[in-house]
């Protein structure tokens, strides 16, 4: 990542032209939108938590500045290449020429035209202010939108065939960040209906939702000069399939996990679409396959919604500025002999000073981790990846606290399965296998980064008060900017095995 870059904000799915003409209306197209609600506790209660809005929080803390001086179009028009502040927040405003409180005959609107019409505003934020590239961040349909213009619109425009082979231009020229809320990169379907919901709305078109079925994805995904004329049997609308174009490494998804508080039609949406979503987009279908994601209890929008959160902008900062990568796997697990039983784990991640988690995967939200038994075909070392978050060494810290901190509070279940049903003979309701949290701060000394670990279970201090102290865990990657070491499971996990451990990862971003 070079410097601070300019952000272009892309919005979602707005519906038919009355929801468009409403949409318009908003100057910053609802990233200017806060919250003063959270819910906390076991039984998730509400109470008053105040969230400015994504918007106030990038000016605020990270010096943005909005350039709009009665229209953003014409600010940019009006100045000289290359004199534009790079640290700057912009709207692709692509529903305006679809609105009819316009003088001018509304247009239909099309995931393509908008995907166009967004490169053709990214490459006038490029000439203007002389940034290299620029972030993209979009709620729902806008990350369809962002992934047409990566996919499909970029490759089209500047293919080898046009250019020639020494001039081909990649999306990954264009843009250095693609962060999403809640887009339904798998598309929409319905937990109800047999299918029969889902063909209806993608054979008729109702209220332009066809654009979340399969076909109209794939359409809208894939250059002319690959795409066939029916979807392929193993298309998976969730792959972005060009690793070289735009690595999977510049794109974060969040997931939201809560779909009782999602408003829309009277809470018909989350009903029909079921519990396992956000009450729009369900949780399997939230992701880009292999994207850096995290998980949060947070509905589609409205009141508890995903872009309004602090869950979702802690996420967005860190992703976009922070400078160090950490991921954590679970390792050379050993099960216990008996087939039966069927494995999942629970995890959270905080990160000191923050009121908030930045990533919860957790069966009450219905999105565990399952852990597959390893098969005679597996490595012995097979991880069960658990969590991936940025951190940023520029964040305020305690006084005498030299290390940027983050938790990761581990549960492991097991349940016993036969033919496809759970008994419960053996069962212990709201009890674990295991459960710890290894408490993880990074820091730098002369040899370059550092990382202390250990886990609660075995500290003799309140959290707040514990130091890391001694030498850090032995680096067990040579490789300059990238640190690892494993961390032993604590005596309440040797049921794993001796070996079972925590892999750590931890390496610098650029």
């Amino acid at each position: 990542m070079v410097g601070t870059l300019p952000i272009i904000y892309v919005r979602g799915f707005a519906g038919d032209t009355s929801g468009i003409d409403q949409a318009v209306d908003d100057p910053f197209y609802g990233l200017n939108l806060g919250s003063t609600h959270v819910r906390v506790g076991g039984r998730g209660d509400p109470v008053f938590y105040q969230f400015e809005s994504p918007l106030l929080r990038l000016i605020t803390d990270h010096q943005y500045r909005l350039l709009v001086e009665g229209g953003q179009e014409g600010y940019l028009d009006s100045q000289a290449e290359g004199t534009v502040e790079q640290a700057s927040l912009w709207i692709h405003r692509f529903y305006d020429a679809s609105a009819s409180t316009w003088s001018a005959e509304p247009v239909d609107f099309s995931v393509e035209s908008a995907a166009k019409d967004l490169l053709r505003f990214v490459e006038k934020v490029l000439s203007k202010t002389g940034a290299p590239r620029v972030h993209l961040v979009a709620h729902s349909m806008g990350g369809l939108i962002s992934r047409s213009m990566i996919q499909r619109t970029i490759p089209e425009t500047y293919s080898a065939q046009r250019l020639g082979a020494q001039q081909r231009y990649l999306a990954a020229h264009f843009v250095d960040r693609l962060f999403t809320y809640g887009t339904p990169h798998g598309g929409i379907e319905f937990d109800v209906g047999f299918g029969l919901f889902e063909k209806v709305r993608d054979d008729f078109g109702l209220g332009g939702g066809d654009i979340f079925g399969p076909q109209r994805m794939y359409e809208y995904l894939t250059p002319a000069d690959s795409r066939e004329s029916q979807v392929p049997e193993k298309w998976d609308a969730r792959v972005m399939p060009n690793d070289e174009n735009f690595p999977l490494e510049r794109v974060f998804c969040v997931v939201g996990t809560n779909a009782r508080d999602y408003p829309a039609a009277h809470g018909l949406s989350s009903k029909v679409v079921g519990p396992k979503s956000d009450g729009l987009v369900q949780i399997q279908n939230a992701l880009v396959t292999g994207a850096n994601h995290a998980y949060v209890h947070r509905s589609h929008s409205g009141r508890y919604g995903l872009v309004n959160s602090e869950e979702g902008y802690q996420n967005l900062a860190r992703f976009l500025f922070g400078d160090v990568k950490v991921t954590a796997d679970l390792i050379d697990l050993a099960f216990p002999d008996d087939e039966e039983l069927t494995w999942q784990a629970e995890a959270q991640v905080s990160i000191r000073g923050l009121p908030i988690l930045m990533h919860e995967q957790a069966a009450a939200h219905y999105c565990p981790i399952l852990i597959e038994k390893r098969r005679p075909e597996d490595p012995a070392d097979r991880p069960v990846p658990l969590v991936t978050t940025y951190m940023s060494s520029t964040s305020s810290r305690p006084e005498q606290a030299p290390t940027m901190r983050y938790t990761l509070h581990i549960r492991v279940l097991s349940l016993r399965e036969r033919k496809r049903g759970f008994f419960w003979e053996d069962h212990q309701e709201q009890t674990s296998d295991f459960d710890d949290t290894l408490i993880i701060d990074v820091g730098f000394v002369d040899r370059g980064m550092a990382a202390w670990a250990a886990w609660a279970s075995q500290i003799t201090t309140p959290l707040r008060s514990y130091r890391p102290s001694g030498n850090p865990l032995t680096d067990e990657d040579p490789k300059e900017g990238t640190w690892m070491a494993r961390v032993a499971l604590p005596p309440g996990g040797r049921f794993f095995g001796e070996r079972a451990a925590l892999s750590l990862r931890v390496r610098n971003v650029v």
